[in-house]
């Protein structure tokens, strides 16, 4: 911006200095103006931004790493229970949880068949035993009015078995289940549940079968047994929370990050089984109800405060700290905040001040050519995919 202001300066100038000297007679020697150089461009704005962070997760309630930390130290997986959610008690808890399988994207239940395969009204409770020679499917599909469960039967083309009044599930004591992107096999019942866009699959299965499927993809099988533990228990409470104190009608959790990630009898490790037994129907209580233990893999050395009071901001000397760099493009920051147009600057505005880098990002600004804006922490590390809000730019 110098040069051009300079540039535009120059002739005003020379044409007062000429109205002087003819004022003063030519008393005056002035040198002949300097010829106009070349013009400096503006420096152009960054077109990627590098970033420096800590910690993996939006870092409330229990960090997977500390648990782990804690449990190379000797503490028991009500210690670090006790630590992550202080102020919550021990309690029980049991019954079965509805989990949405949000994979299956069509209105059909498909699964392969098996001995012993049953369908069930759930509206009834009525039971019919499912049993066909050179069977390679089975499915329930909705009516058109989604008023009636349709059962079919696979051999060499679909044929109507019967017809179901309602919702209707499989029985039996695992269930291949087929959908778009592969097969999942399940324990309990899998329901062909109405929805307000149709049918959802939902898979209907008692509480600690359920963890079987959700404690190893959450935390490593061959971590310490007390870090198991202690995530078996924390997932059982979040499940419990979900299922008595939200309305999502015919489910109870989801299968992915939105509750916990959960994927069937597959994934299941004798060492996080042996940790589920170990703490069967354990859960952590506030005030008689089922807390809400949220947790993330590692807090950076600091837990974020939550919503409960037992979802406490502290240090953490049980999390190791894992750091990470990460690039993120304008770009890509455009795409997620078009109205800024190009984007000319991106800094923190404001921050917790707990942690590395003097705390989490909380605040974020972004200047563009169009406007500048503020947004959240939480919302800028969503949008591009960053591990933390625990982050400084280089």
């Amino acid at each position: 911006m110098r040069s051009s202001v300079r540039t535009a300066l120059v002739a005003p100038l020379a044409a007062l200095v000429a109205v002087l000297v003819a004022a003063l007679g030519g008393l005056l020697v002035v040198p002949p103006a300097p010829a106009a150089g070349p013009q400096v461009a503006a420096a152009a704005a960054p077109t990627s931004y590098s970033l420096q962070g800590a910690g993996y997760g939006h870092g409330v309630g229990m960090s997977q790493y500390g648990a782990q930390g804690a449990a190379g130290k000797g503490r028991s997986h009500r210690q670090i229970l006790d630590f992550y959610y202080p102020g919550t008690a021990v309690g029980t808890a049991n019954g079965s949880v509805r989990v949405l399988i949000t994979a299956e994207t069509r209105t059909a239940l498909v699964i392969s068949p098996r001995p012993g395969l049953s369908v069930r009204s759930v509206d009834a409770g009525t039971s019919w035993p499912l049993s066909r020679t050179g069977a390679k499917l089975w499915r329930i599909t909705p009516s058109a009015d989604n008023s009636i469960s349709r059962v079919w039967v696979y051999t060499t083309s679909w044929q109507l078995v019967r017809n179901i009044p309602g919702e209707a599930e499989f029985v039996s004591t695992s269930l291949r289940l087929h959908l778009p992107t592969g097969s999942l096999v399940y324990r309990g019942n899998l329901r062909s549940a109405v929805s307000e866009d149709g049918r959802d699959v939902v898979n209907v299965v008692a509480l600690d079968v359920y963890l079987r499927g959700v404690v190893p993809i959450e935390m490593p099988a061959l971590w310490r047994p007390a870090a198991l533990r202690a995530q078996a228990v924390a997932a059982r409470t979040y499940a419990v929370h979900e299922r008595d104190t939200t309305d999502r009608g015919h489910f109870d959790v989801y299968d992915t990050t939105r509750s916990q990630v959960y994927r069937g009898a597959g994934v299941e490790a004798r060492t996080t089984n042996d940790a589920i037994l170990a703490t069967r129907g354990e859960i952590r209580t506030h005030e008689g109800e089922a807390a809400f233990t949220q947790f993330s893999s590692s807090n950076g050395g600091w837990t974020v405060a939550g919503s409960r009071p037992y979802l406490r901001a502290r240090a953490d000397s049980y999390d190791p700290v894992r750091t990470w760099t990460d690039t993120v493009t304008a770009a890509e920051i455009r795409a997620a905040w078009p109205k800024v147009g190009a984007v000319r600057a991106v800094q923190v505005r404001q921050r917790d001040g707990n942690g590395a880098h003097g705390g989490r990002a909380t605040v974020v600004r972004i200047a563009g050519t169009t406007t500048t804006i503020d947004v959240t922490g939480s919302a800028f590390r969503s949008a591009l995919g960053l591990r933390s809000t625990l982050f400084r730019f280089n």
